[in-house]
């Protein structure tokens, strides 16, 4: 059995599970700004914002909780709401995901999005989608899913919906949750728990490694839970970050066909206490890379290989709810060590890195802030 503070973990862990639970999250002070090596400047504010895609010419994608996308434009402050957003469940965890630009973008003007859709009966899953930006810029049209997770259940929570496209532009990778399930994490014929590998149109990628075994062709790797941050690096490699239990938030390298052990193994405990095996070399699964205990409760990740802080060049950057903190985890080659941990007093939703290398975060939350991190001096 792992030692640790339960009573405080649980509160956390259960606080991050549960946006309508926010405000009530046990208060993690923020480190004075002077001990901050960058500089902290509001942008703008959002109703329950989630994540954002940056625009050339400078505008930027904002996806809401409740299903909005709005059209922000950082240099004036106007924004506008996106016409032609699909119905969004936004119950729970349910919201308009993440988003992203396709490869071609500058000439198709097509974005990939994800969303928490309604299914048959009380049933929901997560969905991926396509639309192009209609020529006022003002709405969306020829939206059309391109996949769903299968199975749809009824559930509020876990729904991941990541979206990152391989640094060769042909195959597009997304993370769907297990629901709070945790049994769909190694079933094979679901992709809930799973990091799958899909072509651009949403099909499954040929050369999936597990399909000749039996399992839905999409699948790339399993055993996953609440997977929300996906990111290539310079050299290729993959990393994920998902949500432990109560403790166990983890970062994984990514390998095709690799089955990372949830349910059956974790650095966590149940909410109610209980045990969880650790990670084992003889256990048969792949261990974290890095990991939290107590928990961050990771709601975003962002690579950073830029030139505007030259010290966290091939850094990934994780955004805490729960732990309301900005985390940097340094990379060499297939290893990641933990660097920082920034107490930014804030639950933070998503963070992502803007065209001028500055980063930028989006804080949880009805009027949720738009913060832009530079350098100081």
């Amino acid at each position: 059995m792992r030692s640790r503070s339960l009573g405080l973990s649980l509160a956390f862990a259960l606080l991050a599970a549960s946006p309508a639970l926010a405000q009530l999250s046990p208060p993690v002070p923020a480190q004075p700004e002077s001990e901050l090596p960058f500089t902290m400047t509001t942008v703008g504010t959002f109703d329950a914002p989630w994540s954002m895609a940056f625009l050339p010419g400078g505008k930027i994608i904002v996806t809401q909780k409740q299903g909005a996308m709005i059209l922000f434009d950082p240099a004036s402050g106007e924004k506008k709401t996106l016409a032609g957003t699909p119905a969004v469940v936004s119950a729970g965890q349910g919201a308009m995901m993440d988003i992203a630009l396709s490869p071609d973008f500058a000439k198709s003007k097509k974005i990939y999005f994800s969303y928490s859709e309604a299914g048959e009966g009380k049933t929901n899953g997560a969905a991926l989608a396509t639309a192009t930006l209609d020529e006022t810029g003002a709405a969306l049209k020829d939206v059309k899913v391109i996949f769903r997770a299968h199975p749809y259940i009824e559930s509020g929570a876990h729904w991941s919906g990541r979206i990152a496209f391989s640094p060769d532009k042909k195959y597009l990778f997304f993370t769907n949750g297990e629901r709070a399930k945790a049994d769909p994490a190694q079933d094979p014929t679901a992709t809930l728990g799973k990091v799958l590998r899909l072509n651009l149109d949403g099909t499954p990628a040929k050369g999936n490694p597990l399909a000749k075994q039996g399992f839905h062709p999409a699948i790339w790797t399993y055993g996953q839970r609440n997977l929300t941050g996906l990111a290539f690096d310079r050299d290729g490699h993959l990393w994920e970050v998902e949500m432990g239990p109560l403790g166990g938030d983890e970062v994984n390298l990514i390998k095709p066909g690799t089955n990372y052990g949830w349910p059956k193994a974790s650095n966590g405990s149940n909410y109610n206490g209980t045990d969880i095996p650790d990670h084992t070399p003889a256990d048969g699964f792949t261990p974290p890379k890095v990991f939290w205990n107590p928990s961050l409760a990771p709601a975003s990740m962002a690579y950073y290989d830029a030139a505007l802080f030259p010290a966290w060049k091939n850094s990934l950057f994780i955004t805490g709810l729960s732990g309301m903190a900005l985390a940097r985890v340094s990379l060499n080659g297939e290893t990641a060590t933990k660097a920082d941990h920034w107490r930014l007093g804030m639950r933070l939703r998503n963070v992502r890195v803007g065209p001028d290398g500055a980063l930028w975060l989006l804080q949880d939350g009805p009027n949720g802030k738009m913060l832009k991190l530079t350098p100081k001096g």
